[in-house]
């Protein structure tokens, strides 16, 4: 299944927060071909999401406190969903309950 433009920069800011990394180590572990990562990198240094680091002659990519930020209410998001289709599975048993005993004490 393809991922969406959002889901691969989540993918992107989930794995800068462990650590700065070169490109190739981004690609990797996000498991994308390294021109569209490069276009969501560009897209996410825009938004001063992502810095570009240079260090020992290799160029690095660093989350911001900005980023952080995005990538908790996206994770935060995620669980408000999770949440909400958890209440709504038990609000459907909650209704089928009385149904399933009425049918019950009908047969006795």
């Amino acid at each position: 299944m393809r991922r969406s433009k959002l889901e691969s920069y989540e993918d992107i800011l989930g794995t800068l927060v462990k650590k700065p990394i070169t490109m190739d180590d981004i690609a990797y572990e996000t498991n994308m071909d390294c021109n569209s990562l490069r276009k969501r990198l560009d897209h996410l240094m825009k938004y001063s999401l992502v810095e570009e680091r240079v260090s020992n002659k290799k160029t690095l990519y660093a989350i911001t406190e900005r980023g952080v930020a995005v990538l908790k209410t996206l994770n935060f998001q995620k669980y408000l969903a999770m949440v909400a289709d958890t209440i709504r599975a038990m609000d459907e048993a909650a209704h089928a309950i009385p149904i399933i005993s009425k049918g019950e004490s009908k047969e006795k």
